[in-house]
């Protein structure tokens, strides 16, 4: 195979990869003015059900313009040799490997961050705050890029410098160690994000003594769940958007409510929600996805350690000796047909473990509260009730509303 014939193949695979996302879309959006399945009747108001559609039909344009704009700017890089170019002149700094490749990776990441910034502040200040989302300041959504720079920049940033460093200390082996390093920090990760990471954009106190707690509280005790970290999130600061979630093992095991939770739904709409969380860890859905995701980060480096040093991938963009930094942009690419199958694949499981999950939360606590709430949550995100079986089979990591109604309904 030549390089021209590995430049053709990495372009063919962008612009597939693209028009069947669009494809699914447009399945998708056919179905956005269908009549609402009668299971659901009672989630929207004729005139919040027509607010629900033009908000889907907004979104979508949306997203085609941003798409189509994001592939045009990638075959340009591509065609016009942009990752070589960048590649020279990151070596005008340094001879140093790692430092090339940092400079190269930042340039091209806050590149993309700037440019796509006008985009994000559109939907950000004009289609959320049309639909009444947005409480987003302009000066937290400005804190929100700095702070997010900063941390790729050291969290990223070192993360990459090590995985180089291994390539070039271990030779052939260099997967192993990378991959090692990136499992453990993933650990650490899921074990303190809520303690190091979500202070830097928001603010966490404990839930106040008071009904909520004592019936999350007596919940928990009743399955033998061991939960004294009861956190509120100041999700309004951003959205109107609610969510609930639990992070952390052992001592660090937390359940975080966001501040809209509270206020949208009622006590034992939320104790519902949290009983289907606490689903995930019973099952065991938490230590298999966190075993799966190390797993599949093994396999990749693995698959990267047989093709990055190849000089055939680096001249494929224009670089006449093989670099790791170019090698991986390449692999990247070539990579995505994979990524594609396994996400079809973990998408599968989770919607598996969902409906578990639901299932737990109606054996231990109610069905009824959980499909109230999870109407409520629906509602109140404008949520799209009808979405296309295909679309929902290739990107859906949840069942739809309208299969959990169904499945709580008939489960004996």
């Amino acid at each position: 195979m030549t390089s021209q014939t590995l430049f053709y193949i990495l372009i063919t695979i962008l612009i597939l990869s693209f028009i069947i996302d669009k494809i699914l879309d447009n399945l998708n959006a056919k179905h956005y003015n269908d009549p609402i399945p009668e299971e659901l009747s009672d989630v929207y108001e004729k005139e919040e059900y027509e607010k629900s559609q033009q908000y889907k039909k907004v979104n979508d344009k949306f997203s085609n313009l941003t798409s189509f704009i994001s592939l045009l700017a990638t075959l340009a890089f591509f065609f016009f040799d942009g990752f070589a170019w960048l590649d020279q002149w990151a070596r005008t700094f340094s001879e140093n490997n790692i430092i090339v490749a940092l400079i190269f990776f930042g340039s091209i990441m806050f590149t993309s961050d700037v440019l796509s910034t006008p985009f994000s502040y559109y939907h950000t200040f004009v289609i959320e705050e049309k639909f009444g989302f947005n409480k987003t300041t302009r000066k937290t959504f400005f804190l929100d890029k700095v702070k997010g720079w900063l941390m790729t920049a050291v969290i990223g940033g070192g993360i990459i410098a090590v995985i180089i460093w291994f390539y070039e200390t271990t030779g052939n082996n260099f997967w192993l160690y990378a991959w090692g390093m990136v499992a453990a920090f993933t650990f650490f990760m899921n074990m303190f994000y809520a303690r190091l990471i979500v202070p830097v954009f928001n603010k966490q106190s404990p839930l106040e003594n008071g009904t909520l707690r004592t019936k999350i509280e007596t919940y928990a005790k009743k399955v033998g769940f061991n939960l004294d970290k009861i956190f509120v999130i100041d999700g309004s600061k951003r959205s109107t958007k609610a969510n609930a979630y639990f992070s952390g093992f052992g001592s660090e095991k937390r359940v975080t409510l966001y501040d809209t939770l509270i206020n949208d739904l009622e006590e034992d709409e939320i104790v519902a929600v949290l009983a289907h969380e606490v689903g995930h860890y019973k099952r065991k859905h938490i230590v298999f996805n966190l075993i799966a995701s190390i797993g599949l980060m093994g396999f990749t480096f693995w698959l990267l350690s047989l093709f990055v040093g190849s000089d055939l991938l680096s001249q494929a963009l224009g670089v006449s000796q093989a670099s790791f930094h170019i090698g991986l942009i390449a692999f990247g690419v070539l990579y995505t047909p994979i990524s594609e199958i396994t996400g079809l694949l973990m998408n599968y499981i989770s919607r598996k473990f969902e409906y578990q999950a639901d299932n737990y939360a109606k054996d231990t606590f109610e069905a009824e509260p959980l499909i109230s709430g999870l109407k409520k949550l629906s509602k109140n995100s404008l949520s799209n009730l009808t979405p296309h079986p295909a679309y929902v089979f290739v990107h859906y990591s949840h069942p739809t509303l309208l299969q959990r109604f169904r499945n709580l309904k008939n489960k004996k």
